[in-house]
């Protein structure tokens, strides 16, 4: 007898266009909650709805960013999925998790983050496991954020913006020390072995 195994996607994916700047803001801040995250881009709205695999990804990069800082004493501010426009852009995005670290004393104490005012999240974390309507990366740029980490389901990216583009790398230009090798073999168990225990063996290794 054949067993029919059917795969759900990491990710369901909603696009309108021709949505104004004010609907996409009032949607952002009358939704409960941060999902469906929300992408915005010069009149096009994608609402992007996470499976399990999708958040454990993000989450499992987000610890050991935490565990990196903690140990190498860096001071952070998480600011996690927190929602981030620029009305003169008509731009905004949610990533799946963003970090102040250069720029952390700037927005200590703020309960809100304008940024016509503040710097935008020295690092964003973006899990991208089924293709986006809008392109990301641009955007980020158009947006000013330094450096990216990216991850497709199977491969883990380091991009820092140059003058208008990222490049890619193999070492965190805002984490200095933090390789893409370094983190490689936990991912790569995150199906097998329990968070608890990667992220003390992660620890155990710096």
């Amino acid at each position: 007898m054949i067993q029919r195994v059917v795969v759900q996607p990491a990710e369901t994916r909603t696009v309108m266009r021709n949505i104004r700047w004010d609907t996409y803001v009032a949607l952002a801040e009358q939704r409960s909650g941060s999902v469906p995250r929300m992408t915005y881009d010069e009149g096009v709205l994608e609402l992007m709805s996470p499976k399990r695999q999708h958040e454990s990804i993000g989450r499992l990069i987000g610890r050991m960013i935490e565990t990196w800082t903690e140990v190498k004493e860096i001071e952070i501010q998480t600011v996690a999925s927190t929602t981030f426009k620029r009305a003169d852009l008509s731009k905004g995005f949610e990533a799946d998790e963003s970090y102040y670290i250069e720029h952390a004393d700037r927005v200590l104490g703020k309960e809100e983050i304008d940024l016509a005012v503040d710097p935008p999240p020295d690092l964003v974390v973006e899990v991208e496991m089924t293709r986006s309507a809008i392109e990301k990366m641009k955007l980020f740029a158009a947006m000013g954020i330094p450096e990216v980490w990216r991850h497709n389901g199977e491969r883990l990216t380091f991009s820092v913006l140059g003058e208008d583009e990222y490049r890619e790398v193999h070492e965190s230009i805002a984490l200095p020390g933090f390789t893409i090798q370094m983190a490689e073999p936990v991912l790569a168990k995150r199906l097998e072995v329990g968070e608890t225990r990667l992220i003390a063996d992660f620890r155990s290794r710096l």
